[in-house]
């Protein structure tokens, strides 16, 4: 969960500096220069991800694998075993 918003965060941040860098530089508005903005605020956003499922990896170790292998006749089983016999 803190990696989506860190990463929708970066996301938006990086639209902002990237768009006022393209606008510093006198780089016309238009579909174009959308896209590139959208491509390299995706490439940000991805990373800044990454790295944030990185370190909650390096600090809290691996996550263990879930226990539903998902075959369904199993999992009803786990969630209702047959009855004792007395």
């Amino acid at each position: 969960m803190t990696s989506l918003i860190i990463s929708t965060l970066a996301f938006f941040v990086a639209a902002w500096f990237i768009n006022r860098w393209l606008d510093d530089n006198d780089i016309g508005k238009g579909m174009t220069r959308g896209a590139l903005v959208f491509a390299l605020a995706t490439l940000v956003s991805f990373i800044s991800a990454a790295m944030v499922d990185w370190a909650d990896t390096k600090i809290e170790g691996p996550q263990p694998a879930s226990l539903a292998s998902g075959d369904v006749t199993q999992i009803l089983k786990a969630l209702n075993p047959p009855p004792v016999q007395p």
